[in-house]
């Protein structure tokens, strides 16, 4: 096999895992009964503007009746639709536009009635998107606290479990905020595992931690958070409505798409090809160049040894890693899982990976991710750069950007986390 070959079949997963998580596929499976009164859509993440689009297509199909609403997506993920209103704030670290927008949706939950409903389109990104600091917080305060998150190492659960504990709109609250309307929601998973009061830090789902816990990550990962904030997390008021709230009691809560899904579709796809597929995990989590070391051992033990599997055979993995920022180089937390597999496996023939986020954008970059071979580390040596220099200073991007193997896709509508297809040839 030839590395075009193998680079083509790689893209080809990734786009079949990516299409799996596409929400009008699924999402007509899950729409709620209509009420008497209003039935309002509200939403928040990267693939919320698609949800919006395929909800209000299903919904005026299946002839529901009316529809109104407000969702909130990162720029450049607007999808077009009739009645909901859809707008654009910033991501990763929120901006005025994001706190406009949570105050709006608030506003509309807490103008609806027992015979009102209202439907909630939760994806990965919702924690930044929907912004509405609480305890006499100001948004200065909320782009410190989720820069620092984002730097800390900590996991996107562990991130989420703090965030939610600063917010006047999430863990549950915005579903506390319509009660007594119905409340239904439906999640494109980017949590490992699929917690789902995690994803988007969950603005319409119980929460299931509390202030403690978040403190313990505060310390864990050594954060220094303005007095401001930790005074705020020393307040009983910062904790969010419990699964016991008799206003969340009658919420409901589907998942329309996941990692694991999208990591069966990828995997259907390779065996059609005539491949062995093995999933590893839907639930990656660590250090992101541990894990991508990690990964290339395995690799490199079934090339060489057979075990635990032969070749040729392709591996996939999904969940999310983590990048404790020590640098301040350009990249993400795929570039540096695969700048990390890449050192391990240079010079040896055979092994192909791609590692990307299903969203389309990796960290701050333009890219979704990359792609790599046994040649990769000695081609970014070729343009003068240092591969383990690079990945020191967190500056996966420029190795890969030198090597001419970025992984570069535009927004894909949708957000399931992590998406990783390794082939042994």
């Amino acid at each position: 096999m030839t590395s075009e070959q193998a680079t083509a079949l790689l893209r080809d997963l990734f786009d079949a895992a990516v299409a799996a998580a596409q929400p009008q596929r699924v999402i007509g499976e899950f729409l709620p009964e209509p009420v008497g009164g209003r039935t309002v859509v509200v939403g928040a993440g990267k693939g919320s503007a698609a949800m919006a689009r395929a909800f209000e297509s299903a919904w005026h199909d299946a002839g529901r009746g009316k529809l109104e609403g407000l969702v909130v997506t990162q720029y450049g993920y607007v999808e077009p639709c009739q009645d909901i209103e859809i707008v654009e704030a910033g991501h990763p670290v929120p901006d005025d536009d994001s706190l406009l927008a949570a105050q709006r949706i608030l506003a509309l939950a807490q103008g609806l009635g027992p015979d009102d409903q209202l439907v909630a389109l939760i994806s990965g990104g919702g924690s930044a998107l929907l912004c509405l600091p609480a305890g006499g917080l100001d948004l200065a305060d909320k782009q410190t606290l989720n820069d620092t998150l984002l730097k800390s190492g900590a996991t996107i659960a562990e991130m989420n479990c703090v965030r939610k504990h600063f917010s006047a709109i999430k863990g549950g609250r915005l579903a506390a905020a319509a009660y007594p309307a119905r409340v239904h929601t439906l999640v494109l998973s980017d949590i490992p595992g699929d917690i789902l009061h995690l994803v988007a830090s969950g603005p319409t789902i119980a929460d299931e931690t509390d202030r403690d816990q978040a403190r313990q990550i505060v310390t864990r990962y050594r954060m220094a958070l303005p007095e401001a904030l930790m005074r705020w997390l020393d307040n009983p008021d910062c904790s969010a409505p419990m699964p016991d709230d008799p206003r969340l009691g009658a919420a409901q809560c589907h998942v329309i798409g996941s990692a694991q899904v999208s990591l069966e579709a990828a995997a259907a796809q390779a065996r059609q090809s005539g491949y062995d597929v093995h999933i590893l995990s839907d639930r990656v989590e660590g250090e992101a160049r541990d894990a991508g070391r990690v990964h290339a051992a395995l690799a490199l033990q079934i090339k060489d040894r057979g075990q635990p599997f032969t070749a040729p055979c392709l591996l996939l993995s999904g969940g999310e890693t983590t990048v404790t920022v020590r640098a301040e180089g350009k990249g993400g937390r795929n570039s540096e899982f695969l700048l990390g597999f890449a050192l391990d496996i240079a010079g040896r023939d055979g092994i192909y990976a791609l590692a990307a986020d299903t969203d389309g954008r990796d960290g701050t970059e333009h890219n979704a991710g990359a792609l790599c071979d046994g040649t990769t580390a000695d081609r970014i040596r070729a343009t003068g750069a240092d591969p383990k220099l690079l990945l020191a200073g967190n500056d996966a991007w420029s190795a890969f950007d030198a090597a001419q193997s970025l992984l570069v896709t535009g927004p894909t509508r949708t957000n399931v986390n992590d998406f990783r297809a390794i082939l042994i040839s």
